[in-house]
């Protein structure tokens, strides 16, 4: 695996393995890379004969009081496990790099599906998203790019993103991988504590909860979600939402909907989680 840090450095590798004829895989991560990532990489070495792997903290989707400062750079144990896991190029560019011309003038924003779920709570976090990936998008130039269903609104947005300014790239959404305890695997889960580690599986065993009592015939999604945050916070979360939302528009699904996304975000201690189950019903008659 060879490591770039500049963005001349990566169009070169790529318009060499472009004029080969051979297809482009890319994961973007912000590093601290865990079973999850090499779970992206191995799938996007499945679909493409390269696979470039980025690795970059974005300031621009950390808003104020956010963990930007302390967010775990890893940077050599990272590269050794892409090694491991057959990536071909690790993109690792500075702040500098990535904003050549200091404060960002120029903004990607997608409107409607920033509105709900945590870009209610986190402003300005997918404009900073939206902006960064179009960046990356523009300089590795991708056939695929692939990216996890646990932050499932940044994957509906994204690709909306792509089809609407027409990028010529196939988004693929990756299955959560999920410690043995059913816990989604997150570079943020190194800030629990031993105790709230503990705790912190119950958070998918809620959503798998409320998914039950979905299926069992529970239509009224406004007093499921009361219940439901009412027992996370009991048990020592502080939820941020917990919604029951149209998984086309995540807007908070009614009673005729179908397709689903229920999707929470909670603290525990001053760490922030989040997950979500998708789920299709049949309609009531």
């Amino acid at each position: 695996m060879q490591t770039a840090h500049s963005v001349a450095q990566v169009r070169e590798h790529v318009r060499g393995w472009h004029r080969k004829g051979q297809s482009v895989g890319f994961v973007p991560t912000m590093g601290n890379l865990h079973d999850g990532h090499i779970s992206l990489v191995r799938e996007a070495r499945t679909r493409c004969d390269v696979v470039v792997v980025s690795i970059f903290v974005n300031p621009t989707q950390f808003g104020p009081n956010e963990d930007f400062d302390r967010y775990p750079r890893t940077l050599d144990a990272d590269a050794a496990a892409l090694v491991e896991a057959g990536a071909d190029l690790l993109f690792a560019p500075s702040v500098e790099e990535m904003y050549p011309l200091g404060q960002n003038q120029t903004w990607v924003d997608v409107d409607q599906l920033g509105d709900h779920l945590c870009g209610a709570s986190r402003e300005g976090h997918f404009r900073g998203v939206t902006t960064v990936v179009s960046k990356l998008l523009n300089i590795v130039q991708p056939d695929v790019a692939i990216f996890g269903e646990k932050d499932f609104q940044q994957l509906a947005i994204l690709r909306r993103m792509c089809e609407e300014l027409l990028f010529p790239v196939k988004i693929v959404g990756a299955a959560t991988s999920r410690e043995t305890d059913g816990l989604a695997r997150s570079s943020r889960n190194g800030f629990l504590s031993e105790s709230e580690r503990t705790l912190a599986p119950q958070l998918y065993a809620l959503l798998q909860q409320v998914k039950t009592e979905i299926i069992g015939g529970e239509r009224n999604y406004r007093a499921l979600e009361s219940r439901t945050s009412q027992s996370l916070n009991s048990t020592g979360f502080s939820v941020d939402y917990i919604t029951i939302a149209n998984a086309r528009t995540l807007a908070p699904a009614g009673p005729d909907d179908t397709d689903l996304i229920i999707a929470v975000a909670a603290k525990l201690g001053s760490t922030r989680l989040i997950d979500n189950i998708s789920l299709a019903v049949v309609r009531d008659r």
